[in-house]
């Protein structure tokens, strides 16, 4: 019997710093779905004319819940409606789908974007019920499946800051910032 040489292992580096197969796939779902995030943030944000009117801006006064949240008739309709027009929700809505769509276009805290997009899509999945056009599935859910999936295939980290990010000294003590 005789003694094979085995070659060495490529480091544990170099194996996370190669990308993936559909890893550039992914990045571009991810950067695509920042736009998801980021877009509604800016325009409640600034009044840029598509979903809030110039003038009914944030900046403006406006609140960026009060329009969507009011017209909510559904089964949580009257929970969802109580809470527009509220600062602290204001607050957490654009400061929310600002920092999930910076995370996912920088492919950096990739957990903590999808715990965000869960909470926050998950919110407006339920502010939508009963669902007009199919009684289970909407885009919001379909959201929230895409983000867990893009942390869970580590998309951040390919044209993306995601594993820089997690060579961090704090990151890496808390890999819940991953």
């Amino acid at each position: 019997m005789t003694d094979t040489i085995q070659e060495p292992r490529a480091s544990e580096a170099a194996e996370e710093s190669r990308v993936r197969p559909g890893g550039k796939t992914l990045a571009l779902t991810r950067i695509a779905l920042s736009l998801v995030f980021l877009w509604p943030a800016l325009d409640k944000t600034f009044g840029l004319g598509y979903a809030t009117p110039s003038g009914q801006a944030w900046i403006d006064g406006k609140s960026p819940t009060s329009g969507y949240l009011m017209g909510q008739e559904g089964t949580f309709g009257s929970l969802f409606s109580g809470m527009s027009g509220n600062a602290l929700v204001d607050v957490l809505f654009i400061g929310g789908m600002a920092a999930v769509g910076v995370a996912l276009l920088l492919g950096i805290g990739m957990r903590l974007a999808a715990f965000g997009a869960t909470c926050l899509m998950g919110m407006l999945y339920l502010s939508a019920m009963p669902l007009a056009n199919n009684p289970v599935m909407d885009e919001h859910l379909v959201y929230v499946v895409l983000a867990i999936a893009l942390a869970a295939s580590r998309a951040g980290d390919t044209l993306g800051f995601g594993a820089k990010w997690g060579d961090l000294g704090l990151v890496r003590s808390m890999p819940w910032l991953k």
